[in-house]
């Protein structure tokens, strides 16, 4: 499964980057406001610190007209750019237009089996389908998940399902359950991903009784 980090701060881009296990990063127009810089500058800065992911940049207008010129505008600021577009009458209309220029889209706010088929249909990359929001009102969003993966495979369209609005690393574990193809997590989530204690216990024993044995890696100098 594919690891996006879901930011639009430069550092937290750059230290996911550093790990070595980042394959692309995703934002949205309230991701790019926090960070109080331009939008073009934020985006092609973290096309520079993951030069072979995909980054997902969002179209804010909600008309076909308007959602198109955006959408081309950004396509050409960088080649590993997808143009971030809502599940909307005129959205799934941009991504067919778009899948038919080659433009790779990523269909986001996406929460029904439903909707992710039209999204399929249109051609999307990839379909985000959020987990996160639907769990706030009581019900489970990985089901959707998990049939949107069995929808794509059954009837093999080209589309990657992507699994948002994560919140916490059993998210992350049901996501590979599902079969999801992407992952995109918030910087503090998949930092957790490292943590468990009894790594950090065994790891302290580990130095521990290699320091009281007055070992080293290095041959001692005479």
């Amino acid at each position: 499964m594919k690891l996006f980090v879901d930011t639009g701060d430069i550092e937290e881009v750059r230290q996911a980057a550093e790990w070595g296990i980042l394959d692309g990063v995703t934002t949205n127009p309230t991701l790019i406001a926090k960070t109080g810089h331009g939008f073009k500058e934020t985006v092609l800065k973290i096309c520079d610190l993951v030069p072979n992911g995909a980054i997902s940049a969002e179209v804010v207008a909600t008309d076909y007209d308007t959602m198109l010129k955006e959408a081309l505008e950004i396509h050409s600021w960088h080649p590993n750019i997808v143009v971030k577009v809502p599940l909307i009458e005129p959205g799934v209309h941009l991504v067919k237009t778009l899948s038919d220029k080659n433009i790779k889209t990523n269909v986001t706010l996406v929460f029904t089996v439903s909707q992710a088929l039209l999204a399929a249909k249109a051609g999307a990359t990839f379909i985000s389908n959020f987990v996160g929001r639907v769990d706030d009102i009581s019900d489970e969003g990985m089901v959707a998940v998990s049939k949107t993966v069995q929808m794509v495979e059954n009837y093999g369209y080209d589309s990657e399902v992507l699994v948002a609005s994560v919140r916490h690393p059993l998210h992350v574990v049901q996501a590979v359950e599902a079969g999801a193809h992407i992952c995109t997590l918030p910087f503090k989530i998949m930092s957790m991903l490292f943590k468990h204690p009894l790594t950090d216990a065994g790891l302290k024993r580990f130095l521990s009784d290699w320091n009281d044995a007055g070992l080293s890696i290095f041959p001692k100098e005479a």
